[in-house]
């Protein structure tokens, strides 16, 4: 751990621009789950709010998984967008809850969508949307692409141990997607799209944040079910040290390298692991309260599903709109990253 914070990986930097938020959607769970809901797993309430911010979360219920989540999402995307489904001709998908290892939960979607679109999977756990919307830039700034839909999903309910009493509270279901489309500078001559964006990983970490017995390292066994090595772990301490010093520094990078003032920044948009992450952050780099979005003490952290959530919790509030100038950050195991000035 000591390495990964004093000899930290770079980033790879780059731009994407040309391109607008063509519309934008949100789906969870119905079932609430309290805090006071959790005491009788011998979790406690206090400990929870005290280390995290977190009162509730959403779970989803048995047969759901998270591909129902991300259509659901996709579906009031398009719904936002009003455009026609038929135009949409790509999916990227940021999850690691995805429904079974083969098919990929992108092509689940695509049909339950009713699309005629390539899909792909991206993972990169927490920081799964911001390399899903990193991958589908691409596509848009080649040309290959006209109409991308991106979408960050996690049913973590799946893989966190509930007899985890440290890991178990942190965790919720969610997910929110985006519809992208190409677009030519303002009458200002401003630019839309990633004006700067970081990506980075850092294997070292690796084991901070992982599920042990998930993959062709460690099939499933009994007896690795006896030792619950089928659920996620996590080192919570490790990767909370990791993450503020991570964000405060990619971010600043970052928003130097897009060229717009981190006081023109309308709003920040991090990756809703912990509230002490978040607030840590935003001390650190001198931000008021209104300028940084929280929600995840009603939702948890959801991974893949955190940024796009937030995002269009925002977006739905009237705190950002076409044209406001965001930064989002995702960062978790792998360990991996992306951050990006986003002008919407």
């Amino acid at each position: 751990m000591s390495d990964i914070l004093t000899s930290p990986r770079p980033s790879r930097f780059g731009r994407a621009v040309g391109f607008r938020l063509a519309g934008i959607g949100a789906a969870v769970p119905p079932r609430v789950v309290t805090n006071a809901d959790l005491a009788r797993l011998g979790c406690d309430p206090e400990w929870i709010v005290a280390r995290s911010g977190i009162h509730e979360r959403r779970h989803v219920d048995p047969g759901v998984a998270t591909s129902d989540l991300a259509a659901a999402a996709g579906e009031a995307a398009i719904a936002h967008a009003g455009r026609d489904r038929g135009d949409i001709d790509l999916v990227v998908l940021g999850t690691f809850t995805s429904d079974m290892c083969i098919p990929s939960t992108a092509c689940l979607v695509q049909e339950k969508l009713g699309l005629d679109a390539p899909a792909m999977d991206v993972t990169a756990a927490c920081a799964g949307f911001a390399y899903a919307l990193m991958t589908a830039s691409q596509f848009l700034v080649a040309g290959t692409s006209r109409l991308p839909l991106v979408i960050g999903a996690d049913a973590n309910s799946r893989l966190v141990d509930p007899e985890d009493v440290k890991t178990w509270p942190l965790f919720g279901d969610g997910a929110g997607a985006v519809l992208l489309e190409p677009c030519e500078p303002d009458r200002t001559g401003r630019e839309h799209g990633l004006l700067a964006f970081a990506l980075g990983a850092d294997g070292r970490g690796a084991g901070l944040l992982a599920c042990p017995m998930s993959g062709s390292r460690q099939p499933p066994t009994v007896e690795g079910i006896a030792r619950r090595e089928q659920f996620m772990r996590m080192d919570g301490r490790a990767v909370f040290k990791w993450a503020i010093r991570l964000a405060e520094d990619n971010i600043r990078q970052v928003v130097d390298r897009s060229g717009v003032p981190l006081e023109h920044i309308d709003l920040f948009v991090l990756h809703q692991a912990n509230a002490r992450i978040v607030d840590g952050v935003r001390d650190s780099l001198g931000l008021p309260a209104d300028k940084v979005f929280m929600n995840l003490d009603h939702f948890g952290n959801t991974s893949s599903g955190s940024i796009p959530l937030a995002l269009e919790e925002a977006w739905r509030s009237g705190r950002v709109g076409p044209g406001s100038t965001i930064v989002i950050c995702g960062f978790g195991g792998g360990l991996a990253w992306g951050t990006a000035v986003w002008r919407l």
